[in-house]
């Protein structure tokens, strides 16, 4: 849990590097790029000691050698090369979404069950699942989108980690059973709004 967090950290670490980088700014100090991200000085210290990420604690980080060294950490200085399965609402919604193509993410290819949803003269290609190892192995892929109903997620899942795909991001509301080395991250939309609504409506409960 613990290496998790710190990965999210330093993706957050980065977006406010580049905003601070377009804003003009050179160098930054521990403490500003903290209060960004809502964190303390020290656990960015701390964080950046762990990846050996040098500064000086007078003349602060320089950001361009930073930015660098955390894309390299993060994996962001390759194409990450991603497929999603599931052309719903929210499968349409994810290949559509523009910010991908400014973090070296590439979706190279959507699956569907469903032949009227079969496109392959799109900027990105919806294809039958009997491509779906073709691709994997023929891009090297290793980041799946799952958007499938609940009823075939983990069929869908078993195929992908079948085929060499590591880490799933899951949008099925259902949990899904993978060996121990595989990553998955659960984003189950339906849950997260119910909970924001009980938080909302109890919110005296934690003012206490």
């Amino acid at each position: 849990m613990e290496a998790k967090a710190i990965v999210k950290r330093l993706t957050k670490y980065r977006a406010s590097l580049v905003t601070f980088s377009e804003l003009g700014f050179k160098t930054i100090y521990s403490t500003n790029l903290g209060e960004s991200i809502g964190e303390s000085p020290e656990q960015v210290r701390k964080d950046f000691s762990r990846f050996s990420l040098k500064g000086n604690k007078k003349a602060g980080y320089e950001i361009e050698p930073l930015l660098e060294s955390i894309n390299q950490v993060l994996g962001k200085n390759i194409i990450q090369k991603i497929i999603v399965v599931g052309m719903g609402n929210i499968g349409k919604a994810f290949i559509q979404y523009k910010w991908f193509t400014t973090q070296n993410i590439s979706i190279v290819a959507a699956f569907d069950i469903d032949p009227s949803k079969h496109n392959k003269k799109l900027g990105i290609p919806v294809l039958p699942l009997s491509e779906l190892k073709e691709i994997i192995h023929g891009y090297n892929v290793q980041i799946a989108v799952i958007s499938a109903p609940d009823s075939t997620a983990q069929e869908i899942c078993d195929r992908l980690i079948a085929y060499g795909i590591r880490a799933i991001l899951n949008f099925a509301p259902v949990v899904l059973k993978v060996p121990d080395e595989i990553i998955v991250h659960n984003l189950d939309l339906v849950n997260e709004i119910n909970s924001m609504i009980y938080y909302v409506n109890n919110h005296k409960l934690y003012n206490l």
